[in-house]
């Protein structure tokens, strides 16, 4: 109880306001998952540091850990910060999962008062280093938009499961080779699909620079506003200017917005660059429209597909 207080002091002393708990956003969120969910029992419990790394725990730990997200559904999370609610979960936690790579940097605010254990997921991923701005040279936290380096993710999620629970490991094994499965499905699915793209539409031009990792394994050129959400709005008139350039100047025929970022700066990027808005992307959270992290990578590859393939003879 006195380290739980100490924890609510720390945060109402150290952290500008802790509510609300995310920025508003344009997805429709839901509920976080309970705390205690029905039937949890004596189970572990895992907290992960959004929504997309809850999704790929439970699909590895199948019944045998309990798996809360500390984030919500539609939540942007860069810059997410800690509620005392947050601080009560982690003191109960056994074991906290994190994506690092920059991607949190709330997390070590979070977990100073907290004993459980803490996993970095992208231990073993070669990070894109960002290319642009202030975050030139630092590594690109969105690994997880290639499948590939999620069979990676999963791996890790598969050894710390079993580091928590060794009795379960053989449940782990065998549910992290049947998520690895799906997983390298929707590879090969978004290969066929992004392989259709003509040369002279082979780009993908987006408000945050979260598709470096996706471009990559499926040869696409990529433009963005901002490097990173964590410090940016609408996008700087600079940022507006450049894209807009580059868009005319590649004859690209569609550009696309983040769901849990402003669309305002895309949508003028469109207007005058003579190009089609094509819709919102998903990076950093699930939602109702993308329930699990399979169906936002197929849910991208179709609304990208779509949006440059539109009126292509």
């Amino acid at each position: 109880m006195l380290l739980l207080s100490a924890a609510l002091l720390c945060v109402a002393g150290t952290l500008s306001a802790c509510g609300p708990a995310e920025p508003a956003t344009r997805t429709t969120t839901q509920d976080a998952a309970p705390d205690d969910a029905s039937g949890a029992g004596d189970r572990p419990r895992v907290l992960t540091t959004f929504t997309i790394l809850a999704d790929m725990t439970r699909s590895v730990a199948g019944d045998r850990i309990e798996v809360v997200s500390i984030t919500k559904p539609g939540a942007e999370i860069h810059g997410y910060q800690p509620t005392p609610s947050d601080l009560i979960r982690a003191q109960d936690a056994d074991l906290i999962l994190n994506n690092g790579l920059n991607l949190e940097r709330w997390f070590s605010r979070f977990t100073q008062d907290s004993e459980a254990p803490t996993v970095t997921l992208t231990e073993g991923i070669e990070p894109v280093n960002i290319a642009a701005d202030a975050y030139a040279g630092k590594p690109n936290p969105h690994a997880w938009m290639s499948p590939k380096n999620a069979l990676i993710y999963v791996e890790n999620i598969r050894r710390a499961l079993t580091d928590l629970d060794p009795a379960g490991a053989d449940t782990f094994q065998a549910n992290a080779d049947a998520y690895a499965k799906q997983i390298r499905e929707v590879d090969e699915q978004l290969s066929t699909q992004l392989g259709q793209l003509p040369p002279n539409r082979r780009a993908l031009v987006t408000c945050e620079g979260a598709f470096s990792y996706l471009a990559r394994d499926y040869g696409l050129k990529e433009l963005y506003l901002w490097p990173v959400n964590a410090e940016e709005g609408q996008g700087t008139p600079r940022q507006i200017r450049a894209v807009i350039d580059g868009v005319r100047a590649q004859g690209i025929p569609a550009v696309f917005c983040e769901s849990t970022v402003p669309d305002k700066g895309m949508r003028q990027v469109a207007a005058e660059a003579g190009a089609r808005y094509g819709g919102d992307l998903h990076v950093d959270s699930l939602s109702d429209e993308v329930p699990t992290y399979l169906d936002l990578l197929r849910k991208d590859a179709d609304t990208i597909l779509a949006g440059l393939t539109e009126g292509q003879p």
